[in-house]
Order: structure tokens, then sequence, then C-alpha cells
């Protein structure tokens, strides 16, 4: 490293947010990127460990140590090509990642890890100013045809490394825009769309075919396919909800959170709502059910909407503030973590049990609720009412929609309702049938998705030409 003593001289520092009471007006991104004098210096406290432990943690393999050193050195250009070798999304990553590698870091171990994920940002939106994320077309063409199901994060990656290999790859998605959950799950202030688009432009000029408004299963027949196309990847999301049955889930005003985040995000980009019915909750007190990220985004969004109030109820007890290092280091620990939504005025609530919804005339009003104990059973004694006039459900999904392309393809399934397949072949039970992303492992990480789709592309690429230079 260029800079052997930089963690020893070098405090961390990472970006910053623009003020709450901006932020909450607009639907834009609102990190400060840091400086490039200072987002080298921090580049610097990587410590050129003998085990780089940051590795154990990033499932796309990044080479962090090496881009680490060229940012240092303020070899931009290098270090972008370094990081798009291993991923190919990284303002994706740089943007909602929750850093699995800085938990790995080694300087972890004292709480103050190198900002990897503050580097691959500033490395990636570099390399769009730059002009340095350019179409990579093929040398030439194999005459072979893939059929990619879902344009999230793993159909994109696994249709990019094919279309790269020289396949002729077409790209199935059900909805008017690529994207997935990038496009329509995550918010606009967590991640602009036009990120998005200069990817979907680069893939298009590499020799990616996309076709929107096409639900396999739906308006598609999945054997028709299976008969045009040379291989068939399955890379949607894992979408079936988890619902709460409990007395007077029937009432008004109670919605899962994907029925929510998506119409906002289509507001923003102008995209029709296809008449379905508006879930606002401006001027409404909204309590939210699950306090994980899509929880977090409800709340972000709620917010911006003109919530009167915004409450996040989360079953489990609070965590601790801090893991023990002893126990869970270089592995991703449980602790407490606040959202930059969470810190825009909701209300936290953590061991609580909500046992029945309240209304009138048909509407959601409230909420009967009671505290739980560390094994999620009821307290005795401790219930409690709250006001609720918007109820989303953010509780995680349990697996993929089963009716439709699934069903119709006869695709084997495994004990939890994802489509069965190993992450050496990434085979289905039907031939030529692949599965990646959460369609194979239920719902996770954009990063994860990312990489099962390239693990994908490179099983596919050797199954079609009995060999392939597509890295894994």
């Amino acid at each position: 490293m260029g800079k052997i003593t930089g963690f020893l001289e070098i405090e961390r520092e990472d970006r910053d947010y623009a003020p709450v009471e901006e932020r909450i007006r607009n639907y834009r991104e609102f990190v400060l990127p840091l400086p490039e004098p200072e987002t080298r210096a921090q580049a610097a406290r990587c410590m050129d460990c003998g085990i780089p432990y940051c590795h154990n943690g990033c499932p796309v393999n990044n080479q962090i140590p090496d881009w680490n050193d060229l940012v240092y050195r303020g070899n931009w250009e290098e270090a972008a090509r370094n990081l798009l070798s291993t991923n190919n999304f990284p303002e994706v990553t740089g943007r909602v990642c929750p850093a699995p590698c800085e938990a790995s870091c080694t300087l972890n171990i004292d709480d103050t890890p190198v900002t990897i994920k503050t580097i691959e940002c500033a490395i990636a939106d570099r390399a769009i100013e730059s002009g340095w994320i350019k179409p990579e077309p093929p040398a030439r063409k194999t005459g072979r045809k893939v059929a990619v199901i879902g344009s999230g994060p793993a159909g994109m990656a696994c249709a990019q490394q094919l279309a790269r290999a020289g396949h002729d790859v077409h790209v199935y998605e059900k909805w008017a825009k690529a994207g997935g959950l990038l496009r329509y799950g995550i918010p606009d202030f967590k991640m602009e769309k036009g990120i998005v688009d200069l990817r979907i432009d680069q893939m298009e000029a590499e020799g990616v075919t996309f076709h929107y408004g096409a639900h396999v299963g739906v308006n598609v027949p999945a054997d028709t396919l299976l008969a045009d196309y040379d291989a068939v990847a399955l890379t949607g999301g894992a979408e079936h909800p988890r619902d709460l049955p409990i007395p007077g889930r029937e009432l008004d005003g109670i919605h899962f959170a994907m029925d929510f985040l998506p119409q906002q995000n289509r507001r923003v980009s102008g995209e029709p709502l296809g008449g379905v019915k508006e879930i606002l909750a401006g001027g409404k007190h909204v309590v939210v059910i699950g306090g994980g990220d899509t929880g977090s985004d409800c709340i972000g969004t709620s917010i911006r909407q003109g919530a009167l109030s915004v409450t996040n109820f989360e079953i489990m007890p609070m965590p601790p503030t801090r893991e023990n290092k002893a126990l869970t280091w270089p592995d991703w620990p449980y602790k407490l973590r606040t959202s930059s939504s969470h810190e825009e005025g909701a209300e936290r609530e953590f061991s609580v049990l909500t046992q029945a919804f309240e209304g009138e005339n048909g509407k959601v009003t409230a909420i009967r609720c009671v505290r739980a104990d560390d094994k999620i059973k009821p307290v005795p004694g401790t219930e409690f009412t709250i006001k609720a006039d918007l109820v989303l459900l953010a509780m995680g999904f349990v697996h993929p929609v089963k009716d439709g392309m699934l069903a119709s393809l006869g695709v084997a399934l495994d004990p939890r309702g994802n489509a069965r397949a190993n992450t050496e072949d990434y085979k289905t039970s039907i031939d030529k049938v692949f599965a990646a992303g959460d369609m194979r492992r239920g719902q996770s990480l954009v990063v994860w998705a990312i990489r099962e789709g390239r693990q994908c592309a490179h099983a596919i690429d050797k199954f079609l030409m009995g060999t392939t230079t597509l890295p894994r």
C-alpha cells in the first residue's frame, strides 16, 4: 500500500447527509460526497492486511485493497477498471448496499472500518462523470439465444455478462421499465433512477433486447420461451409478501409495502399508475410494521408525503448498540442500526405484537398491540392501542410468486418455496432452465443478486459453449 501507516494517522470520516428539514421536501438523493482529497485520505487507511477480511464480507469479490490503493494514488481510471471487473453496477451498491465488507474490515475490530462503500461510490460516480462506462459489445456472436426473465439486479447482471460473451440476450420484464427492485422498490431519495437508465442504455448498446409488459406465465407463455431459446434464466424477485392475518386485516388502509413504494417511484418518474387505487400517507397517522430496509423506505416516503406521524413496529427486542467483536467479527453483526429515514422523525417501538386492527366505516383507525418478551410471547398487562389511518406491512417476503411462470414451467421448489438450484451450475429441475438471485435464494441483498446473476451467466455460457471465460 502507498500509505502503510495511514490507518494510524488518519481518522475515519464518512459521507454526511443534507439536513432533515431540507431533504424531506423532495425525493432527490441527499448523501453529500466527500471531497476528493478526503476520499483519497480515507483510501489511505486501508491496512495492507495479510488476509484482507473485507473479501470475506463482499459477495461480488471486489478487490477492495487494490482499488483503495489506486484511489489513494489518484489513479481513478484504473480503480474504476478494477472495480467494474467484479461488479457490474458499483454505482448501485455504493448507494444501497449495507456494506458487509466494512463489517469484515480489520479496522472494524476498533469500530473504525475503512469507508469502503463511500470509496466505491466515488469511483463509480467518477467513472460515470468521466465517460469511462461505455458499451462493451462482444467481438463475435455465438449464435445462441438466451431469455432472462426479470430485469432486477440479478437479471441485469446475468444479461450483461451473457451479452458480452456474444449471446443474443432477451430480457422479459412484466413492468413498463427495467430495473425491478432498483427502479420500483428503492425510493429515489436513496437512488435516483438515472443510474438505472444509464445501465439500460449501455446494455442495449451491447446487444441486449428488453421486452416490457411481458409477464411470463401470464401474457407470455413460458413454453414458448423454452421452444425459442437455447437457455432460460429465471431471475425474478421473491415477491410474495409475508402477511399479517389478524382480526381486522380486511379493513381499508392496510397495505403491503410493495404496493405503496412503487406508486411513489412512478409518480417521481412520471409513469402512469395504471388506474390502481392510490395509497398516500399525507395527513395520516402511519404505522409501519417491520423494522428492515423496506420498512425504513416506507418511513422516508411517508414523511415526504406529509404524514402527521410515523411509528415503526418491530416484533424483535431492541438489538444491542454494539456487538461483541470477539464473537462476531468478521461476520455481519446483530446490532441496532438507525437509518436516515428513522432520523427524519419516526418513532421506533421494539418488542411489539400486533393483535388486531380496529376500524370505522370499513377503514382502519387503530391497532391493538401488546408488548412481547424475548421469546416473542405476549406480556400480560402491557396491552395498548395506537391510532393508525394507514398501516404498511413491511415484514419481508416468503418466496417467489408461484402462480404463473413457476407453475407453468413445473420448476421444482426448495423447502422454502424458492426455485431449487445450487450455486455450482444454477440449473433448475427443468432442462436448460436456470435460476439466480431472490428467485433462487429468497429475499436478500442487491449485492447478492448481482453476484448470483454473474455466476449464473458463467454457468449458462459454459452450458451453451462447453467452456467459458466469464468470471464467477
